[in-house]
């Protein structure tokens, strides 16, 4: 019997690096997930009390997420082989990125432009927290019951289409009046929190995706 520490053998060496170790993508993806809710939970706090520390805060977890987009890109372009479709892969880590970028740009023109956060604001940013939850929940299924992570795609394009209700509702209160300068500011900001939700919802879509190739 050999010893459980011994050396791999030059055959099992050679197999290794010409097939090498599978990454492990679910949790990578899992990971990047998280990351993005950690960022909407700062954006839900930062349209509760305009704190620039927190929008500091969002700054430079976006930079964080690039990394991590990178470094996921990285593994993915050197990997041998994949447990689902590249293709699939690709378009999560760019989207989830995505998202992250949203909320630092719209918490970034909010500054630049002397805008407070509103009820619309707030409203949307606790929209798209629970929708990177629910992102969350789903992709951190699909390693053991991917079948499950369904459920969680379908709460995520549903957040999704609570903030394009909201970002309706706060276009029709914004333009009333005649402050057209402030409509137009206001309005990049709303846009900017639609697009993070877009984006969202592009991600869900690539989980049910993976869900239906998977099961």
């Amino acid at each position: 019997m050999s010893e459980p520490n011994a050396t791999p053998s030059i055959l099992a060496r050679l197999l290794g690096r010409i097939f090498p170790k599978m990454p492990d993508f679910f949790t990578m993806l899992t990971e990047q997930c998280q990351q993005v809710a950690k960022t909407a939970g700062l954006l839900v706090e930062f349209m509760e009390t305009a704190d620039h520390e927190v929008g500091r805060q969002i700054r430079k977890d976006e930079h964080e997420a690039d990394r991590v987009k990178i470094s996921n890109l990285h593994t993915l372009n050197e990997a041998f082989s994949t447990p689902i479709d590249r293709e699939d892969l690709y378009r999560a880590i760019m989207d989830l990125d995505e998202i992250v970028n949203y909320c630092k740009t719209t918490v970034s023109e909010m500054e630049v432009l002397g805008l407070a956060p509103d009820k619309h604001c707030l409203e949307m940013a606790m929209h798209l927290k629970l929708g990177a939850d629910a992102l969350v929940q789903g992709f951190t299924k699909l390693a053991k019951t991917p079948q499950d992570a369904a459920n969680d795609a379908d709460s995520a394009r549903k957040a999704e289409r609570r903030v394009e209700k909201a970002y309706r509702r706060a276009i029709a209160d914004l333009f009333q009046g005649d402050n057209y300068i402030h409509m137009f500011k206001q309005r990049e900001i709303y846009r900017h929190l639609a697009n993070a939700a877009d984006r969202m919802a592009h991600c869900a879509n690539t989980l049910h995706d993976i869900v239906v190739k998977m099961c």
